[in-house]
């Protein structure tokens, strides 16, 4: 049964910035039965925006079709339904005059296209008599501008994790006080029926665990098809020879067929990009290709454009640190050795190609190995578009730091790999690892720990 409209007064209106379209271009289909405003300012702002191959860019052009066919023939200034019977009307404000009470241009000492729109919502404010007004933006600075002129204003919170403390899962536990005799048999056998180890506790589907007696201990993992324990050795891939339990695990899963679909979260030093890409280079006869990838974040937001050079020169600095990963294992073999060659003989045919995001958008990866590094600098569509690109026979391995981000409208409850952290946990074709010890160096580990 339809849900009834609450009344006039009770409907709040919500103002939406630049960014949450950006961040969302179907955001304002996502505020109930209450009432949207989109400032002109933000139309215009959209209008740098949808030329361009970037996701910003992909956002600002859906919103404005969407616009399009929401309005059809009427004028956007004018109250337009939503669609759906339980959603509200939205409408774009075609001016952000000064307010006759306050005008943020005068407060803040400057004009600019967030003081129009801080305008657009005073005057909706001293328009909208009994009703609520909220801006609603991405950008944090401009929250603290609209509430220092006494305007209610929240971050969009669709896409946003509630569970924080999921943030903190590390794909693994530790069980101690395990039977001696289960965990020989564990050694002996390899694989166990799983009530032997984990007796009543819940399984969780891909869950590595570290068994412990009071005389010996095991690595393992929980195989929810099989429904038994199976034990995780180390094991060297590309010559690359995992340190520690946490990196042990990420390189099973990262390895494991059965296994579409990795995030590796942790600092930097803990070797998530190393492990993803000496994994897929073990596994280089299974897959067509490997595709390394990473956003581009440019400096002080500056677009790429700016930087001189063609595209593969503008692009290089962003990409340094796949390429460093990549020389680090071609390293542990001399030039002479096979494995060394095959690298470089991999890179100058394409079967191994690093690439900017921005170019997987439209395509269809089957048989590919695809490794996206600093992926909390996604947002969670994003996220979804990527892995939607996945065809037959490919694997996609998500790695990055939730805690560390360089994109300015994203944090660490609403960027894409919480949200792929938050939202696919348990299922069957995926794994989740959280690096905790950095192994970089002593000097890496001091900065992550001290500074």
């Amino acid at each position: 049964m339809p849900r009834a409209k609450k009344n006039e007064n009770d409907r709040k209106i919500f103002v939406l910035d630049t960014s949450v379209i950006l961040y969302a271009h179907n955001s304002i289909m996502n505020f109930a039965e209450h009432d949207v405003v989109i400032p002109i300012t933000v139309l215009e702002e959209l209008d740098q925006f949808k030329k361009g191959n970037d996701s910003k860019n992909f956002e600002a052009r859906e919103f404005i079709r969407l616009l399009d066919k929401l309005s059809k023939d009427r004028m956007i200034h004018e109250w337009t339904p939503l669609n759906g019977k339980t959603k509200g009307n939205f409408k774009v404000m075609m001016t952000s005059s000064e307010s006759s009470e306050e005008d943020a241009n005068k407060v803040f000492g400057e004009e600019k296209n967030d003081h129009k729109i801080l305008n657009a919502a005073l005057n909706l404010k001293n328009g909208e008599n009994g009703r609520k007004v909220i801006l609603v933006s991405k950008d944090i600075n401009l929250r603290l501008k609209a509430k220092s002129l006494n305007i209610q204003a929240e971050d969009y919170e669709t896409g946003k994790i509630k569970n924080i403390t999921e943030l903190e899962n590390t794909g693994k536990d530790i069980l101690e006080g395990i039977d001696p005799d289960v965990i020989n048999e564990l050694y002996d056998s390899h694989t166990i029926e799983a009530k032997k180890v984990l007796g009543t506790r819940k399984r969780k589907a891909n869950t590595y665990y570290i068994l412990k007696s009071d005389k010996n201990s095991v690595l393992s993992f929980y195989n929810g098809e099989n429904n038994t324990v199976e034990r995780v050795d180390k094991k060297l891939a590309y010559n690359i020879k995992p340190k520690n339990a946490e990196q042990t695990f990420a390189l099973h899963a990262i390895t494991n067929p059965n296994i579409k679909l990795v995030s590796v979260q942790g600092v930097a030093g803990t070797g998530k990009t190393l492990l993803a890409l000496a994994g897929a280079l073990e596994q280089r006869r299974d897959y067509k290709q490997i595709f390394l990838a990473r956003p581009i974040v440019p400096l002080s937001n500056k677009d790429i454009g700016y930087l001189p050079g063609d595209i593969k020169s503008k692009l290089n600095p962003y990409m340094e640190p796949l390429w460093d990963n990549l020389k680090f294992i071609q390293n542990q073999f001399k030039e002479s050795d096979k494995e060394f060659q095959k690298i470089t003989e991999m890179v100058n045919q394409e079967k191994l190609v690093i690439q900017p995001l921005a170019y997987i958008r439209g395509r269809s990866l089957s048989n590919i190995f695809f490794i996206v590094d600093e992926a909390q600098n996604l947002t969670p569509h994003e996220i979804k578009t990527i892995i939607s690109r996945a065809g037959e026979n490919t694997k996609i391995v998500f790695t990055g730091d939730v805690h560390q981000i360089d994109t300015p409208y994203l944090d660490s409850q609403s960027n894409g790999l919480s949200y792929l952290i938050d939202r696919v946990k348990d299922h069957p074709l995926y794994a989740h690892i959280k690096l905790e010890k950095g192994e970089r160096s002593e000097l890496a580990n001091l900065a992550n720990e001290l500074l």
